[in-house]
This record gives structure tokens, C-alpha cells and sequence, in this order.
């Protein structure tokens, strides 16, 4: 089953197209990686997805139906990039908030509040606290807190290990191939090329807007020795296309 389905996307702002004929297929369960340096489109593509962004031409289609429909929303969960949070509230109210808005019941927002905050390993006693108080990796781990409180089907993280220790790296891993184990589907952005080989079923890496390469790591990587890394440096310019020829 196609969860995402992208056709011919393209996006255009003033003196800039940021996102140029994009077709992508993403099936149920799998992880996909959509990796680029900054500016690539990555993020624009991402907001789009979630209707956030009108896209200029292109069709985008989420479980099925357009992605402009109203009830795939409370079956997506969503960790942007630069997340803003209500600094007023402690993290614990912030999830309880989240909940209320998905419709949940008091029951369930408390329980799966309580799950979650141990899931994402918040610092013992945090919730309590006000979100201003946090440091950037607190708030990380409390904006995925936010991206699962729905229990989504779907799961869309931007750059989600930004701003964390190894050890909250490695967490957020973990996290990732537990929500695969769950059947649930992952998209996540990044530029760092070893979380994708780690994690992804499938990749896609885009430059400038344009999709360059897309399959599966093994895939992208079966002849020879060439590696992911191969690919990422060339498409940015750093080495002869001569050593990692695209097949």
C-alpha cells in the first residue's frame, strides 16, 4: 500500500524554484530518508506534504486520499525542523494540550503522556517544569513527545536528532526502528548520511530542488564499494562524478 504517493511536484517562489518535478512512492511501514544539504528542498517538500505550503503544479496523495483532506490530519504525527512551543506551559501540559486537541479523552492523554515522556527519555521531573526552561535537546525530545500523541500512522520528523548528545541520538534511532516494528511509517529529513544507512528502507537525495538518486541503500550501493557518502559528496560537488557515477 502506498502511503505517500508524490507526481511531477514543483514549487516555485519568487526568484527561486525550490522543488523541481519530484515523484516519490513511500510504502506502508517502511522508513524513508530524505537526505540533502541545506536548501535543497527538503524542507519545502515536507511542508507541502503536510499542506502547509500549496505546491505551484503536482499532485500529492497521503493514504490515499488528497493531502488537503481533513481527516488523514489526525492520523499524522509531525517534528518540524525549528519547533515552537507555548513557553508558558511545563512539557506535561503542552502533551496534555496536543491530546485535547486530537480529541482524546482525559484518560488517554494522561497515559499516553506518561508513555511518552519515558519513551523520549525527558530528563526525570522536567514535565513539571515551564518549556522556556528547556535546553534545545529537552525540547527536541519534547516536540517527539508531541509528533506520537496521536498515535499517528504516519510520522513526519525534520532533521529530528538536531540538537542532541550522542546518547539522545541513538534514542531517537531506537525510537525510529521501534515506530517501524509498530507498522508504522517514517519520513524523516537529514543530512547526515550514516542515520540513513542505519535506518532507512528507502532513500531519496535531492540537490537543488531536483530528486538525484532514490531507491534502497542496498539498491544505490550493490556494485562496487560505493557508498551512500559517495553520492551525497558528488551531488554537492566535492568530487568527481568520474568516482561515484550514479547507476
Amino acid at each position: 500500500m502506498k502511503v505517500i504517493s508524490i507526481k511531477k511536484l514543483n514549487k516555485n517562489f519568487k526568484n527561486n524554484q525550490a522543488v523541481k518535478n519530484l515523484s516519490l512512492d513511500i510504502e506502508k511501514g517502511e522508513v524513508f530518508g530524505f537526505l540533502g544539504p541545506n536548501g535543497a528542498g527538503k524542507t519545502t517538500t515536507i511542508k507541502m506534504i503536510l499542506n502547509l505550503l500549496k505546491p505551484t503544479s503536482g499532485e500529492i496523495f497521503i493514504l490515499g486520499q488528497k493531502q488537503d483532506k481533513l481527516d488523514i490530519k489526525h492520523k499524522i504525527g509531525f517534528l518540524p525542523e525549528h519547533t515552537y512551543f507555548y513557553q508558558h506551559l511545563t512539557g506535561e501540559e503542552f502533551l496534555q494540550f496536543t491530546g485535547q486537541i486530537f480529541g482524546l479523552d482525559p484518560n488517554t492523554i494522561k497515559k499516553r503522556s506518561k508513555q511518552l515522556i519515558k519513551k523520549v527519555n525527558l530528563p526525570k521531573g522536567a514535565e513539571k517544569r515551564l518549556i522556556k526552561s528547556y535546553s534545545k535537546g529537552m525540547q527536541q525530545r519534547i516536540g517527539l513527545a508531541h509528533s506520537l500523541m496521536n498515535d499517528p500512522e504516519l510520522v513526519f520528523l525534520d532533521e529530528p536528532m538536531s540538537g542532541l548528545d550522542p546518547v539522545g541520538r541513538r534514542e531517537v534511532k531506537d525510537l525510529i526502528l521501534e515506530l517501524k516494528e509498530q507498522g508504522k511509517t517514517v519520513f524523516f529529513n537529514s543530512h547526515i548520511l550514516q542515520d540513513a544507512e542505519v535506518l532507512c528502507d528507502k532513500i531519496g537525495i535531492i540537490n537543488k530542488g531536483k530528486l538525484v538518486s532514490y531507491g534502497t541503500v542496498k539498491d544505490l550501493t550493490k556494485k562496487g564499494k560505493i557508498t551512500l557518502e559517495d553520492y551525497f559528496v558528488e551531488i554537492i560537488g566535492k568530487k568527481s562524478a568520474t568516482k561515484a557515477k550514479k547507476r
